[in-house]
């Protein structure tokens, strides 16, 4: 019997194996990700997703409501924690460069019938996600104060910042191995298992947020313990999966020594994610710091709901983006050009659908998303006006988004990174300091048009450059 005959019939026997788990069915043979109907298929798939990615968002919206609702000092507080989140988003940036790079990778080998090397990839990410976090938790703990003053942090603010950041940076290596290894997780369609992951930590931080906020009066350092508390739970949830009984890939001793061929094109892949989240940070820096001159504090604030906002389009669609992944990696993988077209079509109906709606609701109440954060009534009313321009092109993002993932989805490392750089570097961030210039009148306002500018032309570009690669991909196979 040759090699690839013995790989193979391991992994239909390891395959059956975990079948018979009580899984509800998550760890069954992969080949119904080819055969089951595309429209249960990625409800199935997308909706634990979705309600991961939600879920996960509680993390930092729930920490913002409940410390913008601090008597007396919420507002300013509010603002100080706002500045740091171009540093979380670094944090979950470098998890998305190795999670969602190898992850792709793994179902793809996984459609190939080659676990020994999809396990590899398992292995060799979780090795790489302990070092950056270690190196982060250092450069964190050192240069918070410098970065958060450089962020659009004032001398009102920045104390909030710093003692919110000395805590967060402590648990950085519980939130890197929750985002990225989750990932692995629900690439192998245990999508339940990796909403489970996120909701575990979700339900602890919101229990955890009002008595340490509130009942210890310890402000926004009990948000921060409250958060990687709960993080670490996540971790430890997801780590025992992993090593577990019931996954399909196995976090194995053999695989934990890097190599460079199995690494590599996982980082390169999980380049453009990585642009994608990190260039939120870089943005963000530019945000505030352009609001601060022209706006102040009041305007900073009104950014960090605007963010907060932003998030709930997003991260959603990014789920839905997840849950179709495994079935277009698998099929690519395994050479099914008229599934991988037909999925995409289904996620860009479904993403453009919701992308829609939450456009609508935004534009409709505005001052609804404004008092979840805030009791402040001139920064509600600031807010108002804000959101509404800042969100203008929003029902857009289900194609920027959809076309993005499917990227991914594909290894198509290159296409990814050029879609992501071409909206936030060559796009919007020269935008955010040229608006100011011609609009005069109100340059703080101007600053958040840049937003809804930048969106426009970001989506027709990847549009195009999705439509001609796509047919090209789908000829190869």
């Amino acid at each position: 019997m040759g090699k690839t005959d013995t790989k193979q019939n391991e992994f239909e026997e390891d395959t059956a194996a975990v079948a018979g788990s009580p899984a509800g069915g998550e760890g069954e043979d992969k080949e119904f990700l080819r055969t089951e109907p595309l429209g249960k298929l990625l409800l199935k798939l997308a909706l634990p997703t979705v309600a991961a990615q939600l879920i996960n968002m509680l993390y930092n919206i729930v920490d913002r409501i409940y410390i913008g609702h601090i008597p007396e000092v919420g507002a300013t507080a509010l603002t100080g924690v706002g500045v740091c989140m171009p540093l979380i988003m670094i944090v979950s940036a470098f998890a998305a460069l190795v999670g969602y790079g190898g992850a792709p990778r793994a179902s793809i080998y996984m459609g190939k019938k080659d676990k020994n090397t999809a396990e590899k990839i398992l292995g060799n990410c979780f090795v790489v996600q302990i070092i950056i976090s270690v190196i982060l938790t250092a450069v964190l703990l050192v240069w918070n104060r410098d970065f958060l003053m450089a962020f659009g942090a004032s001398e009102n603010t920045i104390e909030y910042g710093v003692n919110y950041m000395n805590i967060y940076a402590l648990g950085t290596i519980f939130v890197e191995i929750t985002l990225g290894m989750n990932a692995f997780i629900t690439a192998q369609g245990f999508a339940r298992t990796g909403m489970l992951s996120v909701l575990i930590g979700a339900v602890t931080n919101i229990i955890l947020d009002p008595i340490f906020i509130f009942g210890f009066n310890m402000g926004v350092r009990g948000a921060a313990l409250a958060t990687i508390i709960s993080q670490a739970f996540s971790c430890t949830w997801v780590v025992g999966f992993l090593c577990g009984k019931k996954t399909f890939l196995k976090i194995r001793k053999k695989n934990l020594r890097l190599v460079p061929k199995i690494i590599l094109p996982c980082l390169a892949l999980g380049v453009a994610t990585f642009i994608m989240q990190a260039s939120e940070s870089v943005i963000s820096v530019c945000f505030n710091s352009s609001l601060q001159k022209y706006g102040g504090d009041i305007a900073v604030g009104a950014m960090t709901i605007l963010t907060s906002v932003m998030q709930f389009a997003m991260l959603p669609l990014q789920g839905l983006g997840q849950g179709a992944q495994p079935i277009i990696s698998y099929c690519y993988g395994a050479g099914d050009a008229g599934r991988v077209r037909s999925a995409f079509k289904l996620l860009v109906k479904v993403s453009m659908t919701y992308s829609i709606i939450l456009w609508a609701l935004v534009m409709l109440f505005p001052g609804g998303f404004a008092a979840m954060f805030t009791t402040d009534a001139a920064l509600m009313d600031y807010t108002r006006t804000a959101l509404r321009i800042y969100m203008a092109s929003m029902f857009l993002f289900g194609i920027q988004i959809a076309c993005q993932m499917t990227f991914n989805a594909l290894g198509k490392a290159v296409e990814s990174i050029v879609v992501a750089v071409m909206r936030k570097f060559v796009l919007l961030i020269p935008l955010i300091y040229i608006m100011p210039l011609i609009i005069t009148s109100n340059q703080a306002i101007a600053v958040y048009i840049a937003e809804p500018i930048a969106d426009l032309f970001a989506v027709t570009f990847t549009a195009v450059l999705f439509t001609v690669q796509f047919k090209k991909t789908l000829r190869k196979i």
